[in-house]
């Protein structure tokens, strides 16, 4: 299974890696960043998460070829805090976030989150759960679907295409990929879908909804940020523009006075920041690295220190 790390580079030369840290690797995926880290902690230790029962198989492996010093929890990043507590670690010196969907993920035809290929309407990241794409499209009401097209996809179109799903499922039950996105081209007509390509938006939206994606990472963040070192540091890599905001403002929010105590003589250690930019804008992808993987066009980098 060949997948493409976005920013790798930039992302582990951004973690500052001390040979005897203690990491969190957030989204593990198929394991491109997750090795990297192995490889330069020798007396180190990483522990990773992942929802994906096969992306951790798959991972399991090819660290084990690296080294033992690392443990997999099949969970969802957001009980990431209990889960470490739960082996006696309060303190990391680095976390990644990489928050794009494995290639294969992608490409795999059985889990339904290409719009280009026909297959059952799931999109779930961790199997175990009940929600899914089907789950959504077929019983969410008329307002729900239009507010998380508007909200997740941020498609202009979405009350015309909530309109045409409620319509479509009451005939029928909405099973197939290939079969909403007929029922989009159907609400939107041939000229605005060949032009805006609206499908996009509206897979994004419901893969959202479906994994809480958006929630989780704005729960999580600010957890994360407590239990990093002095001179610990985050890595973020998004992939679209509702992610990057929401990390951007969490790292504003704790990288900044609070605008009532600003300018005061003494401000009181308590209101404080307690992490620092490590870099004023997000890093990018290269020319070059796009030109290898086209879906690394949109990625960004955010990173913060622990003061």
């Amino acid at each position: 299974m060949e997948h493409y790390s976005v920013l790798k580079h930039e992302a582990i030369e951004n973690l500052c890696i001390d040979e005897s840290g203690i990491y969190v690797d957030a989204t593990l995926g198929y394991a491109g960043h997750s090795e990297e880290i192995l490889k330069r902690i020798k007396r180190g230790f990483l522990f990773a998460f992942d929802q994906d029962q096969v992306a951790i198989e798959h991972s399991e492996k090819k660290l084990s070829n690296i080294g033992t010093n690392f443990q997999i929890f099949h969970s969802n990043f957001v009980n990431m805090i209990e889960c470490l507590k739960n082996v006696e670690v309060n303190l990391v010196d680095g976390i990644l976030f990489d928050l794009g969907f494995s290639s294969p993920q992608i490409d795999d035809t059985t889990r339904g989150f290409s719009f280009m290929r026909d297959a059952e309407l799931d999109m779930r990241m961790d199997q175990r759960q009940e929600i899914s794409a089907k789950t959504i499209v077929n019983n969410y009401s008329y307002e729900q679907l239009v507010n998380i097209f508007f909200t997740y996809g941020e498609e202009n179109k979405s009350r015309d295409i909530a309109k045409k799903i409620v319509n479509a499922r009451e005939k029928k039950e909405i099973d197939s990929t290939l079969e909403l996105v007929e029922i989009i081209k159907n609400a939107v007509g041939a000229k605005y879908f060949n032009l805006k390509h609206p499908e996009r938006n509206i897979f994004q939206a419901i893969r959202i909804e479906v994994n809480s994606e958006l929630k989780v990472l704005d729960e999580i963040l600010p957890k994360a940020i407590e239990i990093l070192k002095p001179g610990g540091r985050i890595c973020v890599i998004t992939f679209h523009s509702l992610e990057d905001r929401i990390v951007k403002q969490i790292f504003r929010k704790y990288s900044e006075v609070n605008d009532m105590l600003k300018g005061l003589p003494n401000i009181p250690d308590e209101y404080k920041p307690i992490i620092k930019l490590v870099h004023r804008k997000p890093l990018l992808p290269s020319l070059e690295e796009i030109n290898e993987n086209s879906r690394s066009k949109s990625a960004k980098l955010r990173v913060i220190e622990r003061i």
